[in-house]
């Protein structure tokens, strides 16, 4: 995948893609917020959407991007989301539906973001339902339930932030490990090929 950057509201952003000649779908990954697009499962998810020949999107956010381990707010993490998945509807990725996902953080931004950027369907690796040691603070659940269109969650057994329940539209897989998700990566690349042929048109 050649990098490339994309100008967003808040900075640059900058994209990985590889689209294939025949590609009938793509699949557009975001990163945790203190990680980069080399986590395990997000290469593992990848280079399973590519076995798939699906286009797929790496994106990293500006502030990665500009150095900053500390991420944005989310205002600022879905605004430049939202510009980067216009930007490449608009061009390489133009006419195929679209898969928005990421892990952690980037899984936040995907649920937040998927009616504006029309996904038909959300893809979810290690998402932080709650903040450890923090049962004051509110669940993020709220931002799962809110997406209306199918959803996966691949989530470790011994994930801090809890694991989300399954919902109506919504997929829940345990595998072992915890919210890094590198324990057990063919598990990981097992549920999300299962749920990708399951989810999009052949």
């Amino acid at each position: 995948m050649t990098p490339r950057d994309v100008d967003t509201p808040h900075g640059p952003a900058r994209v990985h893609v590889d689209v294939p000649a025949s590609a009938r779908a793509a699949v557009m990954l975001g990163h945790g917020a203190g990680g980069g697009v080399g986590a395990k499962d997000l290469v593992a998810t990848a280079e399973v959407a590519a076995g798939l020949g699906l286009a797929v999107a790496l994106v990293e956010q500006p502030y990665r991007v500009a150095g900053r381990r500390a991420p944005a707010p989310a205002r600022q993490l879905d605004a430049a989301w939202t510009a980067v998945a216009a930007e490449l509807r608009a061009g390489e990725l133009a006419g195929l539906p679209l898969v928005a996902g990421g892990r952690s953080s980037g899984a936040r931004v995907a649920c937040r973001t998927a009616a504006d950027v029309g996904a038909a369907a959300v893809l979810c690796l290690a998402f932080p339902l709650q903040t450890p040691g923090r049962p004051d603070r509110p669940s993020r659940l709220p931002e799962l339930e809110q997406v209306s269109v199918p959803v996966l969650v691949v989530q470790g057994e011994r994930d801090p932030f809890g694991l989300p329940p399954p919902g109506p539209r919504r997929r829940v897989v345990a595998v072992a490990g915890d919210h890094s998700l590198s324990k057990d990566v063919p598990a990981v690349r097992a549920a999300v090929k299962e749920w990708l042929t399951a989810v999009l048109p052949a």
